[in-house]
């Protein structure tokens, strides 16, 4: 929840300040709540809203914020999910809590936020998230006669497989990047990526192209009723805002 707070925040943070610096100078300032209206006539919605490279390039710009937030909760999520043992005695980790305190006590900052700059990558992908659903925003309120709510509900949940597309090879590298022994004082094994691109190249050595691809189908499947929920509720938000 606070992931998506701060995503879905900065997100309209930057597309108003894209609004109203690089696309359209001239205009007076926005409010973020302008930015959910689909109650304006077309002509006048077509001359005010941030074009759709807006909307992708602060797609990027959200991604990269929330980055710094999602980066650390993942790295902890991932390494208790390859605790395998029935027995918690011969887990390492007792818990979230537990992990983070023992990855600081021996790699320090640096390995809470291990696999950072594979987050950053990842979440770069966003441009394809909001390009797309501006895109399909676009096109339903003009070809069909769908109600506000239902053509968030379908932007929302196209443009999350869009992004899934385009980013899944990029998070299953990103993975195993995060459940990568970061070895020293830990005894947790010994490293196998030093950097990025010896993940990506292990993937593929390993499993060939369809490496990058193993678990698509349930995070494809799970992404349009997930993301499409969300973005109802997230525009129906900002359309209440004063």
């Amino acid at each position: 929840m606070f992931m998506d707070s701060i995503m879905l925040g900065s997100l309209t943070f930057y597309r108003r300040i894209l609004h109203e610096t690089l696309f359209n100078p001239s205009r007076l300032a926005a409010t973020p709540s302008s930015f959910a209206r689909r109650d304006l006539p077309l002509a006048d919605e077509k001359l005010h809203k941030l074009p759709t490279i807006g909307h992708a390039i602060a797609g990027v710009m959200a991604g990269a914020t929330v980055s710094f937030i999602a980066a650390p909760v993942e790295h902890i999520k991932a390494r208790l999910q390859i605790q395998y043992s029935n027995k918690k005695s011969e887990r390492l980790y007792k818990g979230p809590i537990d992990c983070a305190k023992k990855i600081y006590k021996y790699h320090g900052i640096r390995g809470i936020y291990h696999g950072l700059s594979a987050t950053l990558l990842f979440r770069s992908f966003f441009f394809f998230w909001w390009g797309s659903y501006d895109v399909f925003t676009r096109l339903l309120s003009e070809k069909t006669s769908l109600s506000t709510p239902a053509i968030n509900f379908w932007a929302g949940g196209l443009s999350a497989q869009v992004f899934w597309m385009t980013s899944y090879p990029s998070d299953v590298v990103k993975q195993r990047i995060m459940t990568d022994p970061l070895a020293g004082g830990l005894n947790d094994g010994v490293r196998r990526f030093p950097d990025w691109k010896t993940a990506t190249v292990t993937v593929y050595r390993e499993n060939g192209w369809r490496g990058y691809w193993r678990g698509f189908l349930p995070c494809f499947l799970r992404a349009f009723p997930a993301n499409a929920m969300a973005l109802v509720a997230f525009e129906g938000v900002m359309r209440a805002l004063p």
